[in-house]
C-alpha cells in the first residue's frame, strides 16, 4: 500500500533513541539523556510574551506563504547586520522550520540523478531529503585529524558532471566543527569553477566558541547567488518547538521555494512569527548566556572524556555535541558504535546517539545541552565501565 519512495525513508533515528530514553525515564530508570538536539534552557521571556500579544492581538490567520512581509524585513535587517549579506526581503523564505526548507531547496534544484556532496559524519536528515528529491548523496569524508572540518581539496575529488549542490553545515552537527573563512573561500571558488550550487545549513551559527561563525554568501555577490543559506529559530533562540525557519536566496529560487510551500504547509505560524520578530530585535543577553553556559559545559565534558581510558575526542568549536572516539573501548560483541551505545543506556542508563548513522564507525555523539550535574554523573558512570 505504501509508496516505493515512502517506504524507503526512515525515520529520524536520534529522535526515536530521544523517545526511548525518555520513555525508560518516565518508567522510573534513572536515564541521563544525551542523545537530544535541542537546547535545555527555556525560550527567553520576551519572545514568550510576543507570543501571548500575538495571541491577544489576533494574530491568527494566514500569512503571505514566504511569511509576513514585517517578518521577512525583519530576517533580512538580521542577514545584513550579522552575515553581511544583502538579501531583500523578496529573497527570504519563511517555514515551519529549517527542515522543510532544505527539502525545499534540494528539490528546487536537483533533478532525479543529480549529484550532492556533502561532508561525512553528516546530520541524518540530508541523506532523506537527498532520497525524496531522487538525487545521489556523494560523500567527502571530514577527516577526525583536520578536527572534523570539510576541506574544499577534497571536495574537490568528488565533482562529477552531475554534481548540482554543495551541502555545507557549520557549525556541524554532529561533531560541532566549524569551517574557517578561509576554507569557506576555497569551497566557494570551487562551486564557481564548477557552476554548482552551495546549500548552507547554519542552524547552529550563534553557538560558537572562541571563533568566528562566516556565512558564505558573504563572499560577494556571485556566491550570494548561488547559495541557499538556511537558517533559524530553533537552536539560537530555544525554540525547537515553535517551528520556525527562514531561507535566503535568489529571488528566482526563493519565489520557486515559497511556491513550493505554499501547496505544501502554507504560511508557518503566525504567532511564531510575531516572536520571532521579536527574538531577532529584542534583547540577546540570554542568546549569550546560553552560549556561555554551553561553552562551560564543554569545556568540562571534553576534559573529562579524554580522560577516560579508550576514549578520546575532539574539541570542537561549535554547536552542542561532542563526538567521541570510543573505539578503544571496542571489545567481543561490543564492536561498533550502535553495540557500545546499546550497551551504555542498559548498563549505565546513558543515552547517546551511535556513529553509524552520521556514517562513522568509530564514534558516538553526545549532547552537551545537560545540566553540569547530569554532565559529572555521566563521566563518573563511564569511569566504571
Amino acid at each position: 500500500m505504501i509508496s516505493e519512495l515512502i517506504s524507503n525513508i526512515a525515520p529520524s533515528p536520534t529522535l526515536s533513541l530521544n523517545a526511548k530514553a525518555k520513555e525508560m525515564k518516565n518508567n522510573g530508570v534513572d536515564v541521563l539523556n544525551f542523545a537530544v538536539g535541542e537546547p535545555d534552557m527555556d525560550t527567553p521571556g520576551n519572545i514568550k510574551e510576543a507570543a501571548k500579544k500575538a495571541l491577544d492581538e489576533g494574530h491568527t490567520k494566514y500569512t503571505a506563504a514566504a511569511g509576513s512581509i514585517k517578518l521577512r524585513e525583519a530576517i533580512s535587517k538580521k542577514f545584513l547586520n550579522e552575515n553581511g549579506v544583502n538579501y531583500s526581503s523578496s529573497e527570504i523564505v519563511a517555514g515551519s522550520g529549517a527542515k522543510p526548507l532544505l527539502y525545499a531547496a534540494l528539490l528546487t534544484l536537483c533533478n532525479p540523478g543529480d549529484e550532492v556532496i556533502l561532508a561525512a559524519p553528516y546530520w541524518v536528515s540530508y541523506i532523506e531529503l537527498i532520497k525524496l528529491c531522487k538525487a545521489i548523496p556523494v560523500f567527502v569524508e571530514a577527516k577526525e585529524e583536520n578536527r572534523f572540518m570539510l576541506k574544499a581539496n577534497d571536495i574537490e575529488e568528488k565533482i562529477s558532471d552531475k554534481t548540482k549542490i554543495l551541502l555545507i553545515n557549520t557549525p556541524s552537527n554532529p561533531t560541532g566543527a566549524v569551517i574557517t573563512r578561509e576554507e569557506l573561500e576555497r569551497i566557494a571558488e570551487l562551486s564557481k569553477k564548477h557552476d554548482l550550487y552551495v546549500l548552507a545549513d547554519e542552524i547552529y551559527e550563534k553557538l560558537v566558541y572562541g571563533v568566528s561563525h562566516f556565512s558564505v554568501a558573504g563572499i560577494d555577490d556571485d556566491q550570494k547567488n548561488r547559495t541557499i543559506t538556511v537558517n533559524g529559530a530553533s537552536k539560537a533562540y530555544s525554540m525547537t518547538g515553535l517551528r520556525l525557519g527562514y531561507l535566503g536566496a535568489s529571488t528566482e529560487i526563493a519565489k520557486a521555494v515559497s511556491n513550493f510551500l505554499s501547496n505544501i504547509n502554507g504560511n508557518p505560524c503566525s504567532i511564531v512569527q510575531e516572536a520571532f520578530i521579536e527574538a531577532l530585535e529584542g534583547p540577546q543577553d540570554e542568546v549569550s548566556k546560553m552560549r556561555d553556559e554551553f561553552e562551560k559545559r564543554r569545556n568540562l565534558f571534553h576534559e573529562g572524556l579524554n580522560k577516560i581510558d579508550g576514549i578520546t575526542c575532539t574539541k570542537p568549536n561549535g554547536a552542542f555535541y561532542l563526538y567521541a572516539n570510543v573505539s578503544g573501548k571496542f571489545s567481543g560483541e561490543i564492536n561498533t558504535p550502535s553495540k557500545f551505545a546499546e550497551m551504555l543506556l542498559d548498563k549505565t542508563y546513558i543515552a547517546v546517539v551511535p556513529g553509524e548513522i552520521f556514517g562513522t564507525i568509530k564514534h558516538v555523539r553526545f549532547s552537551y545541552a545537560a545540566s553540569i550535574e547530569t554532565i559529572e554523573k555521566c563521566l563518573g558512570r563511564l569511569k566504571e565501565i
